[in-house]
């Protein structure tokens, strides 16, 4: 797959269909950068950046960061030279408003979203990915209990023969996991109307191995970009 043109891809997906991991796959392959909103705040925020600062100066009223913040962090991510050539775009646009904006700022640019695959799973699968996921607080090992389990017995990965200290996240508990599948289907469900309208929407079946889904992946930008 070539193109002389910046390639921007939007991944969309509920929370756990395998966006992340197939963002990954894809920018190794690609050589396009993955950009996750969830990053490019963090790194304002440690860095004290005049716009990690004003988005701070909402968090701390409790208060949702305006999407013009969001956006212009985006905006600021996007012009490094590790985006000359386009990215895959993970967590971003979440809303109608942004998608807009993500739109007039490609398009001001002379550029546009290439393809927006969606990975589909049923909410049953989600809940069953997230909730039965498990962390090492020692190595910081992930784990599942269905499909890789935690050893009952051995090595920590730190490999000093400890037994790992498993737990389970906050955001892989049952309620919250039902609360993010709510604001995605509130907030950024939307977005696979806008962008089916544009032409630019390809499902996939996230319920497959995930070989199988990178695969169709690959093949969904190749038509798009060919």
């Amino acid at each position: 797959m070539e193109s002389t043109n910046p390639i921007f891809i939007v991944m969309l997906g509920v929370p756990g269909a395998g966006k992340g991991t197939q963002a990954q796959r894809l920018e190794e392959k690609l050589g396009l950068k993955q950009v996750s909103t969830g990053d490019i705040f963090r790194e304002n925020l440690r860095n004290q950046t005049p716009l990690g600062q004003l988005a701070k100066s909402y968090m701390d009223k409790g208060e949702l960061v305006p999407d013009d913040v969001t956006i212009r962090m985006v905006e600021d991510r996007l012009s490094r030279p590790d985006c000359a050539k386009g990215a895959i775009m993970d967590g971003f646009p979440r809303t109608l408003a942004q998608a807009a904006a993500f739109d007039d700022m490609l398009h001001g640019k002379g550029q546009k979203v290439a393809v927006v695959p969606l990975i589909s799973v049923t909410d049953d699968e989600v809940m069953d990915r997230l909730t039965g996921r498990r962390i090492c607080r020692r190595c910081q090992g992930v784990f599942h209990l269905m499909f890789n389990p935690p050893p009952p017995a051995g090595e920590c990965l730190q490999g000093d023969k400890t037994l790992c200290d498993i737990y389970q996240r906050d955001d892989d508990k049952p309620e919250t996991v039902r609360n993010r599948l709510f604001v995605y289907y509130k907030q950024t469900a939307p977005l696979i109307g806008y962008y089916f309208a544009h032409g630019l929407l390809a499902e996939i079946n996230g319920a497959q191995e995930i070989d199988k889904v990178t695969s169709d992946l690959w093949d969904v930008l190749g038509k798009a970009t060919e």
